[in-house]
């Protein structure tokens, strides 16, 4: 099981690669489509695009035993909103990658008689719950990290120092709503990898809730969003020591 899983593993960074030149050609294709001489670049955009989908499916065939290892790793966490939220979010991600899979087959011609819709549905469904787990287990770390970063004597005096120093700022922006920005983004950047993982997670949202008809918006934000978190990925590929744990 453990080699299996250290092979899939292996595979993380090219699905990066991919997801990256997928959204960017989704980006591509939303801002030429209004021109009429760009016909021949917008096919190209599409059977990369179709192309870059099909790669990154294949590559995520072993992603289920992943997932599932992944949860019965969080089912052992102490705090136990943590393991609610992290086992939660690992069984829906498995649940999708089952899913992902099954239609990965019915386009190849391995199977026939599914619903393609309805199994494309589901799996967005699973994403989209995964995704709402990781964001609430964001938002509960970065809550006692700007609970305990209230308490250091250096911020307090950071904190009284910014207010003193932007009267101005101060005066518009209602005061304890200035405070708790200036906590957040000083608890966040302590933290850079759950800073990096919030962003990654809030990106990935859109693109759940544009399928599932939740929130209606274009392919050029679902584009964006695909993109900035596809360099996030990547990065914590290269750098190891900003992927968020557990």
């Amino acid at each position: 099981m453990e080699s299996f899983i250290l092979l899939t593993n292996q595979s993380q960074g090219r699905d990066r690669i991919f997801r990256a030149t997928q959204y960017a050609c989704t980006l591509a294709k939303y801002m030429l489509r209004k021109d009429p001489t760009k016909t021949q670049m917008l096919v190209k955009l599409q059977s990369l695009e179709s192309t870059m989908s099909s790669g990154r499916k294949l590559f995520r065939l072993g992603n289920t035993v992943n997932s599932i290892d992944a949860a019965k790793g969080t089912l052992y966490l102490t705090d136990p909103v943590l393991r609610l939220c992290l086992t939660l979010a690992n069984l829906s991600r498995a649940l999708y990658f089952i899913c992902d899979n099954v239609l990965w087959a019915r386009n190849v011609g391995l199977i026939h008689d599914i619903g393609k819709d309805r199994w494309s549905m589901n799996a967005m469904r699973y994403y989209f719950f995964s995704l709402v787990m990781n964001l609430a287990r964001d938002a509960y770390v970065i809550a006692q990290l700007m609970v305990k970063k209230s308490q250091e004597k250096q911020y307090q005096q950071k904190a009284n120092q910014h207010l003193s120093d932007s009267p101005d700022v101060a005066s518009v922006i209602i005061p304890p709503l200035d405070a708790f920005l200036l906590l957040l983004i000083e608890s966040l950047r302590s933290h850079p990898a759950l800073a990096l993982d919030t962003i990654k997670n809030l990106c990935d949202i859109f693109l759940p809730l544009d399928k599932l008809g939740i929130y209606q918006t274009n392919a050029g934000l679902v584009g964006i969003c695909g993109l900035v978190s596809s360099f996030v990925g990547i990065l914590s590929v290269l750098k190891p020591n900003l992927k968020i744990k557990p």
